[in-house]
């Protein structure tokens, strides 16, 4: 019986730190090292007090192809039925591997990259920021694209980008942190 209640916590805890790749291709922050957002990245906003800094990430290994990437960071456990889109960056250009601490709310994104608006309107990171008491999970994915553009400009959706990039995705790899409030 004891194993029994012991599966599920690891269970919870190689979710969390998992890194999906697809083949060769992963996704890696040295920000996001320990599972954990930075004081820095966690929002200014919705009863939190963080920098709203967006980690460093970066990526290797996509499929031959690839000609773009979209970087998302979605949270599926927000309280709207839909759940909360964070941060969408589309055309981001095949020679780039690395976004820098801070690109996704500075104006630091690589030439011909495209911020979309978040679940608040708004073209930057958003950092989590669950209701209090709660766990909530946030996936940063990075999907290698085989178009150089997305036919979207910045007023789209999150789910229209999605929509747009599933049918153009060749690979993806994603990095899941749990946040509690």
């Amino acid at each position: 019986m004891r194993i029994n209640r012991l599966f599920p916590a690891a269970l919870a805890v190689l979710v969390v730190m998992s890194n999906a790749t697809a083949g060769g291709f992963s996704i890696q922050s040295d920000d996001l090292a320990d599972g954990q957002f930075l004081d820095a990245q966690i929002s200014n906003g919705f009863g939190c007090h963080g920098g709203n800094v967006s980690p460093a990430i970066s990526w290797s290994g996509e499929p031959d192809g690839t000609k773009s990437f979209l970087i998302t960071m979605y949270d599926s456990d927000a309280p709207t039925g839909s759940g909360f889109w964070h941060w969408v960056v589309a055309n981001v250009p095949a020679g780039v591997h690395t976004l820098s601490p801070g690109a996704g709310s500075d104006g630091r994104l690589p030439k011909g990259a495209m911020a979309i608006r978040n679940d608040t309107g708004k073209t930057e990171y958003l950092g989590p920021c669950p209701p209090e008491g709660e766990s909530h999970r946030y996936v940063i994915t990075v999907a290698a694209l085989k178009v150089p553009n997305l036919p979207v400009d910045n007023t789209a959706t999150p789910a229209v980008v999605g929509f747009a990039a599933h049918y153009q995705e060749l690979a993806k790899a994603t990095i899941t942190i749990r946040y509690v409030r």
